[in-house]
């Protein structure tokens, strides 16, 4: 058993007149960002992307295994390679394999097959879930509450980006198997979701819908 070894914690606390001003702007901040699926094809800096993985990297995980790989792609070819992998699996999402009600759930969102902002968009994250891990002799290590980790990661990720300023969309087709052999993935890595990161194009539109507000989301006991 490794020997338990701790450190003093490194808190900077906030004036309490500052706490609640803070998480509003925060909250307005975040209120503001959408999913988008029509990007301009504008460059976006290698630094930013690596800045936001960086900030994901800070997420908490279950026994501290960080049990995520972020594969970010800017490669056209490569890009390319996962949106024809990505139709695939879409044109048969929506010529059955969703089901009826499944389609319905998606139907105000207006989405289809065609997956253009795969190639448009300036980078791709595909996000990867470590089923286990392998130690410094090639053993298999059990990994502990790996998809709450890489969920709680992938948050902080698409905050982050976000709040530089950039624009961003879950993509998540199933079965999500090619993207393995397309990022050179190992086989204890699972893709879980596909993340895109760019500026959206000029007049964006995005889907009129909102948010449920705090009384259908929390309740306080």
């Amino acid at each position: 058993m490794t020997e338990h070894v701790s450190m003093e914690l490194a808190f900077e606390p906030v004036p309490e007149d500052q706490m609640l001003p803070r998480a509003e702007a925060f909250l307005a901040r975040m209120r503001k960002r959408r999913t988008v699926r029509d990007y301009s094809d504008r460059p976006v800096p290698r630094e930013l992307i690596e800045t936001a993985v960086r900030t994901a990297g800070t997420a908490p995980s279950g026994a501290n295994q960080q049990p995520w790989s972020f594969v970010c792609i800017s490669d056209p070819e490569r890009k390319r390679l996962i949106r024809e992998g990505a139709e695939e699996e879409e044109r048969a999402f929506y010529a059955g394999r969703a089901g009826e009600e499944w389609l319905d759930a998606l139907s105000h969102l207006g989405t289809d097959a065609s997956k253009p902002f795969l190639e448009t968009a300036p980078w791709l994250i595909a996000i990867f879930a470590q089923r286990w891990g392998v130690d410094a002799q090639g053993r298999k290590v059990k990994h502990y509450y790996v998809p709450e980790s890489v969920g709680i990661a992938t948050g902080f990720l698409i905050a982050a980006l976000h709040d530089a300023g950039l624009a961003t969309l879950t993509h998540t087709p199933a079965p999500m198997n090619f993207l393995n052999a397309i990022c050179e993935r190992p086989d204890n890595e699972k893709a879980l979701i596909l993340l895109v990161v760019g500026y959206p194009a000029e007049h964006c539109r995005v889907p009129a819908i909102g948010k449920k507000p705090l009384a259908e989301i929390a309740t306080f006991l």
